[in-house]
C-alpha cells in the first residue's frame, strides 16, 4: 500500500498512519523524514528566538552599547512576548498551507531577525528601541514550534506520538543551548566584543535548512483546518487548566533560557566569558530530559509525573533563594540547572496530559452512548487544537519570567522578589494537579465504572 500523490507531487493525497500495513510499508519512512527536517526548522528557529539572550551578554560600552540590566532584560522579553502571540496563527497556518509550505516560508523569514542582528549590533551608538524592533522580528524563530508540533502530529499514529512529539520537541529546544555554546566560543576565541561571529554562523544554516525542506518534505491533503476546532478547544475547562500548567514548565524553560546570563552578571557580577560558559548546560539538559518526561508520563500517568515535577521546581527555586543570599555561585548554577531538567522533564509529562483528558472524555461520551468513532474522532481534533493554544500561552510565561527579574533587579536589587513570585506559582500549579486532576483519578479509581474500550486507553 502507497501513498498516493497530487500532480504537483508536494501533496500527499492517501494518508492513514493508523493503518498498521501502510505505516510499516510507506508511512513510517515518509513520517521519519518529515521528522528529521522538521526537528531541524524547528532547532535553528529556537536558535534565533533565543539569539538575544546571547546578544545582550556582549553589548557592553566596549562597543558602543551601553545598556542598563532592566533594558537588556526587556530586550529577551520581546522576542518571547512576540513568538507567544503567533504561534496560533502558525499552529493553523499548516492545516491551512501545508506542513512542507509552511516550514520552507518559516524558514526563509528567520533570515529577517538574523540579517538585521547582523547590521545593527555592528553599529554603535544604535539607541535601544530599534534593537527592540528587531528583537521582535525574532519572535518568528519561536513561533516555529507550534507549526512543527502540529505538523509532526499529522504524519504519526497515536501510539507513536509521544516519542515523535518527544523527540521533535526536544531536538528544538536544543537550539537554546546550542546557540549559547556558540556565544561562549565566539567570547573564548575572539573576545567579547564580535557579537556579529554569532550571527553570522547562522545565515547560511538558515537557508539550507530551507532548501533542503523544499526538497525532502511533504503536504498532508487529508489534514486541512476542521471549523470549530479552535472554539471546542477554547470552551473546555481543561485549555486552561492545562494551559497554566503549562505557563509553569515551558514558560520556565525558556524565561530561564533567555534570562540565565543577565541574572548571573546581575547577581555575582559575571563578566561575559563567566555567564556565557554555564548558561548552555542547563537548556541543554532541559532539552534532552523532555523525552523522558514524556516516556515518564506513559508508565505513570501525566498528571502524577507532573505534580511531583512541580514539587521540585518548588524545591529548586528555595535552592535559589538560599544560594542568593549566601553568595554561592557554585549552588545558584547547581540550583538553576534542576530548575531547567525538571521545567524541560515537565514539558513532556504536560503534553502528555493533553491527548489523555480528552480522551477520557471520549470514552466517558461512548459510555453515554455516542459512536466511538465520533468521540475519539473529536478527541483527536479537540487535542491539537489545546496543543496550539497551550504553546501560546505557556510561552507567556518566558514573558512573565523576565519581567519577574526585570523588575526584581531594577534599581540594583536582587532576584529575591522574582524567586518568591515563582515560587507561589508552582504552588498554584500543585495545587491544581492535586484538586482538578489527581483527585478525579482517585475517584475513577475508588467507583467501579464501565469498562472503557482498550483501544482508546491513554494515560
Amino acid at each position: 500500500m502507497k501513498t498516493r500523490r497530487s500532480a504537483s507531487g508536494r501533496w500527499i493525497q492517501d494518508w492513514e498512519p493508523e493503518n498498521e500495513e501502510f505505516w510499516e510499508l510507506s508511512g513510517k519512512k515518509i513520517a521519519r523524514r518529515n521528522l528529521v527536517m522538521s526537528v531541524l526548522s524547528e532547532h535553528i528557529g529556537f536558535s534565533v528566538w533565543s539569539l538575544w539572550s546571547v546578544l545582550v551578554l556582549f553589548m557592553s560600552p566596549e562597543i558602543g552599547l551601553g545598556f542598563a540590566p532592566d533594558e537588556k532584560f526587556l530586550l529577551v522579553v520581546i522576542p518571547t512576548l512576540v513568538g507567544a502571540a503567533l504561534r496560533l496563527p502558525y499552529s493553523y497556518a499548516v492545516t491551512r498551507f501545508g506542513g512542507r509550505n509552511w516550514t520552507v516560508f518559516a524558514s526563509v523569514a528567520l533570515l529577517v531577525p538574523t540579517v538585521l542582528a547582523f547590521i545593527f549590533i555592528q553599529r554603535p551608538g544604535t539607541p535601544l528601541w530599534v534593537f527592540l524592533l528587531i528583537g521582535a522580528t525574532a519572535g518568528v524563530g519561536g513561533a516555529n514550534f507550534a507549526s512543527s508540533m502540529t505538523n509532526i502530529t499529522i504524519f504519526y499514529p497515536q501510539r507513536h506520538q509521544g516519542w515523535a512529539l518527544g523527540v521533535n520537541a526536544g531536538g528544538g529546544n536544543l537550539g537554546v543551548a546550542v546557540i549559547q555554546i556558540l556565544g561562549l566560543l565566539v567570547i573564548a576565541t575572539a573576545g567579547n566584543t564580535h557579537p556579529s561571529y554569532v550571527i553570522a554562523f547562522y545565515l547560511p544554516l538558515i537557508v539550507i535548512v530551507a532548501a533542503l525542506s523544499a526538497l525532502r518534505m511533504d503536504n498532508v491533503e487529508a489534514v486541512r483546518a476542521e471549523p470549530g476546532a479552535l472554539r471546542e478547544a477554547a470552551a473546555s475547562r481543561h485549555t486552561w487548566w492545562i494551559s497554566v500548567l503549562y505557563i509553569g514548565t515551558f514558560g520556565s524553560f525558556i524565561g530561564y533560557g533567555f534570562a540565565f546570563g543577565l541574572v548571573l552578571q546581575s547577581e555575582f557580577g559575571s563578566t561575559p566569558l563567566e555567564a556565557a560558559s554555564v548558561t548552555f548546560l542547563g537548556p541543554l539538559l532541559g532539552s534532552l530530559a523532555r523525552p523522558f518526561g514524556g516516556k515518564v508520563a506513559d508508565r505513570w500517568g501525566g498528571a502524577r509525573t507532573t505534580v511531583w515535577t512541580f514539587a521540585g521546581l518548588a524545591a529548586g527555586t528555595c535552592v535559589l533563594l538560599l544560594a542568593s543570599r549566601a553568595g554561592s555561585f557554585a549552588l545558584f548554577v547547581a540550583g538553576f540547572t534542576l530548575l531547567f531538567v525538571l521545567s524541560g522533564f515537565g514539558n513532556g509529562s504536560t503534553y502528555k496530559m493533553i491527548p489523555a483528558v480528552f480522551a477520557r472524555e471520549a470514552e466517558e461520551a461512548i459510555t453515554s452512548g455516542a459512536g466511538a468513532p465520533q468521540a475519539f474522532a473529536r478527541a483527536r481534533r479537540v487535542s491539537g487544537a489545546v496543543i496550539g493554544i497551550a504553546g501560546a500561552v505557556g510561552a507567556l510565561g518566558g514573558v512573565a519570567v523576565n519581567l519577574a527579574f526585570r523588575s526584581s533587579y531594577q534599581g540594583g536589587g536582587g532576584g529575591d522578589m522574582a524567586f518568591l513570585c515563582f515560587l507561589g506559582f508552582y504552588a498554584l500549579c500543585v495545587l491544581i494537579l492535586l484538586r482538578v486532576y489527581l483527585r478525579r483519578e482517585r475517584t475513577e479509581q475508588s467507583a467501579p465504572s464501565p469498562a472503557r474500550p482498550r483501544t482508546s486507553h491513554v494515560r
